[in-house]
């Protein structure tokens, strides 16, 4: 498996290898040992699995507060995505940048987002079907979000009305919050 430093400290895109023949493929999706020799410990504790039926769906821009902060790696196992993590650790060097990388079915990419980011994607394909592992457990104390196009963090969505839940659409700015992290 290769990883692929962002521009933004911590986060990666993990490339694994593929095997395939006329049967069709193998990958491993995740390896603690190879993720340790990266110098990169997690302890995922939890699965979660979404899906949504259809393009120009958006789900974010969200976190979880404190220590109920959670780091995830995600990819999408049916259709394609825009998936973008947003740094909100407020001393960082980086803060309000996001980085965007397209994860499908296809390209079997996965994308590491550390504790500190927001997370977030809109479907480019109908059916989309996106796994996540989280390093902790859903608190619904310390869930929080923020507005899907917050015009200070900018995020090109591609998509200029997505579909987003009334939660989502209900999420302040970053300017109307206290820091996150």
């Amino acid at each position: 498996m290769d990883l692929l430093k962002t521009k933004l400290d911590g986060v990666y895109v993990l490339m694994p290898q593929v095997f395939g023949d006329h049967r069709g493929f193998f990958m491993e999706s995740w390896s603690r040992r190879t993720m340790e020799e990266a110098g990169l410990l997690y302890d995922f504790v939890q699965d979660n699995h979404s899906m949504s039926t259809v393009k120009g769906t958006l789900r974010g821009i969200h976190f979880q507060r404190g220590d109920k902060a959670q780091a995830k790696l995600v990819r999408c196992v049916r259709g394609a995505v825009l998936d973008v993590a947003v740094d909100l650790r407020h001393d960082s060097p980086t803060y309000k940048q996001w980085v965007g990388v397209e994860l499908s079915e296809e390209n079997k990419k996965q994308l590491l987002i550390p504790r500190g980011f927001g997370h977030g994607f809109v479907t480019l394909t109908d059916h989309v079907e996106f796994l996540y592992k989280a390093d902790n457990y859903y608190a619904p104390e310390a869930d929080g979000g923020i507005r899907w196009n917050d015009p200070d963090i900018g995020i090109d969505w591609g998509v200029e009305t997505p579909i987003l839940s009334a939660k989502d659409q209900m999420h302040p700015f970053l300017k109307e919050i206290e820091p996150v992290f």
